[in-house]
């Protein structure tokens, strides 16, 4: 132990003893040096800071620090130095948000606008309700008898309801009308505040990609073009935003084949709306009608089974028609006064 004692004594004799005042040296050239390597980090991160005494203070001495720093080559010095410790790969020049392809490139953005954006689902304040004067309620077969339920239940209150079922159309089929052009026209000749779309009994059809070669349903290729034309479809009927549409989604249809297609159908559908979701509201009726995805004739209304489908297992009927036209109307006066 006293060998051990004497070279204590001896270590401590030829040792330096550093005071208060070496280490406030000590700071103070550390500061110096990370001013004159990081000035601009710190003016940043004054700058991102919310206005008042402290942010003030600090861009007081933050800002003349990073004009030092620049005139200095320190920066970079001590990033080339230090690169290697770092985990960060080097960024590529390409993809920036700056960089956007420009329009038709292949790997092109599509912009998203504020009509993407239902504000009930950001907490944003509802636009004005709206008179609702004229309504149209159109698509196939599905679409009647609800078009007759809305012009009944609306005309109490003044509601002028165009009733355009067109029976055996679709839109994979343009045999007998093409929906693209109708849609249009429907919008000219009517003019409507807004509209119920209602239809998929016949769909499932194959339709041209834009190679010209036949697609058939059901696969992401087909929905991809099938969604492509509602979307068109819903752009056309809200004309820039002055009018609103209530496109309805199937519910669940009783044979196998037609649950593959009218999936698809519903999946396009919700592809279709996103990018006008402050005008185009999809309703989906499964919830209602065939909870689960399960097919059922009848359900209860009022406390009482009701039958609510025709016997082909495809369409509502009348009593069917009447809740959904009732649930439609609630959703009408979420955006108009009427």
């Amino acid at each position: 132990m006293a060998d051990d004692d004497a070279l204590m004594d001896r270590f401590e004799q030829n040792s330096r003893r550093f005071n208060a005042r070496d280490a406030i040296i000590t700071v103070f050239v550390c500061a110096f040096v990370l001013v004159l390597i990081n000035g601009n980090s710190m003016k940043n991160a004054g700058e991102r800071l919310e206005p008042g005494v402290q942010r003030t203070a600090i861009l007081a001495v933050a800002k003349p620090a990073g004009w030092l720093a620049d005139q200095l080559p320190f920066h970079d010095v001590a990033h080339d130095l230090t690169a290697g410790l770092s985990p960060d790969e080097e960024l590529s020049k390409k993809g920036g948000f700056d960089q956007a392809p420009a329009a038709g490139a292949a790997n092109q953005v599509p912009l998203v606008t504020p009509a993407a954006f239902d504000p009930a689902a950001i907490g944003a304040k509802p636009a004005a309700k709206l008179p609702l004067k004229k309504l149209l309620v159109t698509g196939d077969s599905l679409s009647d008898p609800l078009d007759k339920v809305m012009a009944r239940d609306l005309a109490s209150a003044g509601v002028d309801v165009d009733r355009k079922p067109v029976l055996g159309s679709g839109i994979s089929k343009t045999d007998l009308v093409e929906w693209g052009r109708l849609s249009a026209t429907q919008k000219e000749n009517i003019d409507p505040d807004a509209v119920i779309m209602f239809m998929g009994a016949n769909e499932g059809f194959p339709m041209k990609n834009a190679a010209g070669k036949d697609v058939e349903c059901c696969g992401a290729d087909w929905a991809a073009i099938y969604a492509n034309r509602v979307r068109q479809m819903m752009n056309t009927y809200r004309a820039g935003g002055k009018t609103h549409i209530y496109w309805v989604k199937l519910p669940t249809q009783r044979q196998a084949a037609r649950q593959k297609i009218a999936k698809v159908v519903n999946a396009a559908i919700e592809v279709a709306a996103q990018p006008y979701r402050n005008q185009v509201t999809v309703f989906d009726t499964l919830p209602t009608f065939t909870p689960g995805d399960k097919y059922r004739d009848a359900m209860d209304i009022d406390g009482k089974k009701t039958i609510v489908r025709r016997e082909d297992g495809i369409h509502l009927n009348d009593e069917g028609a009447d809740l959904l036209g009732e649930l439609l109307i609630k959703q009408l006066q979420q955006h108009f006064d009427f």
